[in-house]
């Protein structure tokens, strides 16, 4: 069984799905914001294997919710 989490606010969301990788676990991350030129969505893979799901799907909730700080601030263009 692999874990899942899910972060939201009312104009962004982040959310992971842990599944099992060599030597752990590893977390795809989806992150998507609603900007005045429509929605955005991203998706990426965490650049680390965890030893337990749980620290994965948190490691990857962080990952994400920093992913949308910078990209609200527009420090990240992508």
């Amino acid at each position: 069984m692999t874990i899942s989490g899910n972060v939201s606010e009312a104009d962004w969301s982040v959310s992971t799905e842990v599944y099992e990788a060599a030597g752990g676990f590893d977390c795809r991350i989806r992150v998507s914001h609603r900007t005045p030129k429509g929605v955005f969505a991203h998706e990426f893979k965490h650049s680390r294997v965890f030893a337990t799901e749980r620290e994965a799907v948190l490691e990857g909730l962080r990952e994400g919710m920093v992913w949308i700080e910078l990209k609200r601030a527009n420090t990240i263009h992508v």
